[in-house]
């Protein structure tokens, strides 16, 4: 009974999609509220998927070159004014800081929505010659931006997040390492978090105030709307020529540099749960998942029973793996596991120890298999390379199920208000249509993909010569 109570606290996801994510993210005990409006707590379970996102991407940040610095986290208002796309991007999120203790400062600091500004400030002195460059950072922080409307992990008004910020001598070198990071994020977020990605530009609309080109993944959830996962911009020498940054070349000649920047965030746990989760609870990736592994002792105040328990631990100890030797029913402890996205559960009771063997239950398809305690460690592993390559299939079937395609403008408004998912359309690239589309629709241009595709030759929406294939779609 206990079992099914706890599972039927969470709303389904046929029924109320955002009650549903509001129910995984509280019950699976990943973060709560706070009296601070617009921010929320991190909770072990929670902050513990954002430490293995954070390890893993640093470990491959830094297999590119980049090295991790940390910047001031207030911004004098004259700085954040130097680049004016830049500031009239963030103008409406920034919070300001206006006095320290009782005296008003004589200049107000915004807390940083981002760090381009300081990055850029530091550049103007640390680089002087060819030699310095290129100069290859990244800093992990958080940043306030002042959202009007919230949802945990997707939208805080302060949220954790990297931020590289790369100097170059050549717009060559800064258009290779947008790309290149932007390859990284796409690869990590594929083969750690099991989650399929459409690589792409963003339209001049949708880019990074201040930007020359944002590219971006984007990613289908579950519902068929679309979460930009991570973005690259290349900055050209915009920001340079705004502060100054110069390097004198091999001929002795002053040049601006080249710069870049890029981004991924908490928003990705969000990602994870509505990429994968089900009515039970989270669903967790083995690469990404905190605990591994769950051993549930059955009648564990049996002689034995949390002896061999504690046996099969240690013989698993290459792997995340907890016991569950708590006094609540198996029962429960099963849904606990479930709500928890633990992907693989052990089973050990008193007949299974007479059998010499432990019964496997996969979180992601419930499947049982009965294994011999003599080779549980390779079977273990089998299974989590197993669970986690098949993860990443199911959501790339679901993407390609709930991936369109539409000719004409009465085609392009049936599919977005009837079939929830991205919409592939050619478009002329005028910001009008784009505009057209976003308040017939409320879809918006995702991106401009890598690969591109001819559907037709002509805009879905003025029936003008196409520039591009665009996906569309809805998007959180």
């Amino acid at each position: 009974m206990a079992e099914k109570k706890l599972v039927e606290s969470i709303t389904s996801m046929q029924e109320d999609f955002a009650q549903w994510y509001t129910d995984v993210v509280k019950k699976a005990q990943l973060m709560d509220y706070s009296s601070v409006k617009g921010c929320m707590v991190f909770k072990p379970a929670g902050y513990a998927l954002w430490e293995n996102i954070q390890n893993e991407l640093d470990k491959r940040f830094k297999a590119t070159g980049v090295e991790n610095v940390y910047m001031p986290m207030f911004i004098p208002e004259s700085l954040l004014q130097r680049e004016k796309d830049h500031v009239e991007g963030f103008a409406p999120e920034v919070a300001w800081v206006t006095h320290g203790g009782l005296n008003e400062l004589q200049e107000r600091m915004c807390v940083r929505p981002t760090s381009e500004t300081l990055f850029c400030d530091f550049y103007a002195n640390d680089i002087q010659s060819y030699r310095d460059l290129p100069k290859l950072y990244n800093q992990w922080c958080s940043v306030v931006r002042w959202e009007k409307e919230t949802r945990p992990f997707l939208r805080s008004r302060e949220f954790l997040w990297q931020e590289g910020h790369t100097a170059h001598a050549t717009a060559e070198d800064a258009e290779e390492r947008t790309i290149q990071m932007l390859n990284l994020y796409a690869d990590f977020c594929e083969d750690f978090l099991a989650i399929p990605v459409v690589r792409g530009r963003k339209t001049d609309k949708e880019k990074f105030a201040g930007a020359e080109a944002t590219y971006t993944i984007e990613a289908l959830m579950h519902d068929g709307k679309a979460l930009q996962s991570g973005t690259s911009h290349n900055f050209g020498d915009g920001f340079a020529k705004a502060f100054g940054i110069q390097y004198t070349d091999k001929e002795n000649k002053l040049q601006y540099v080249h710069q870049t920047s890029w981004g991924m965030t908490t928003r990705l746990i969000g990602a994870v749960i509505m990429v994968h989760g089900d009515d039970s609870g989270l669903v967790l990736p083995p690469r990404l998942a905190p605990c591994q592994v769950m051993i549930v002792p059955i009648m564990q105040k049996k002689e034995g029973v949390l002896e061999m328990a504690a046996k099969l631990k240690d013989k698993l100890s290459n792997f995340r793996v907890k016991v569950d030797d708590s006094d609540k029913s198996p029962g429960w402890k099963f849904a606990d596991c479930e709500m928890r996205g633990i992907p693989l559960r052990v089973e050990i009771g008193p007949k299974d120890i007479e059998a010499n063997q432990a019964v496997l239950v996969r979180r992601d398809t419930r499947e049982k298999i009965v294994v011999s305690l003599d080779e549980i460690e390779t079977k273990v592993l089998e299974l989590l390379d197993k669970i986690q390559v098949e993860m990443l299939e199911r959501a790339r079937t679901h993407r390609e199920e709930h991936t369109f395609v539409a000719e004409n403008f009465d085609e392009f408004v049936d599919t977005v208000a009837n079939k929830p998912g991205f919409v592939k359309a050619m478009w002329c690239g005028e910001q009008e249509c784009e505009d057209k589309i976003k308040e017939t629709t409320t879809a918006t241009s995702r991106c401009m993909p890598f690969n591109q595709e001819k559907i037709s030759d002509v805009c879905v929406c003025c029936g003008k010569p196409a520039k591009s294939m665009v996906y569309w779609g809805k998007a959180y």
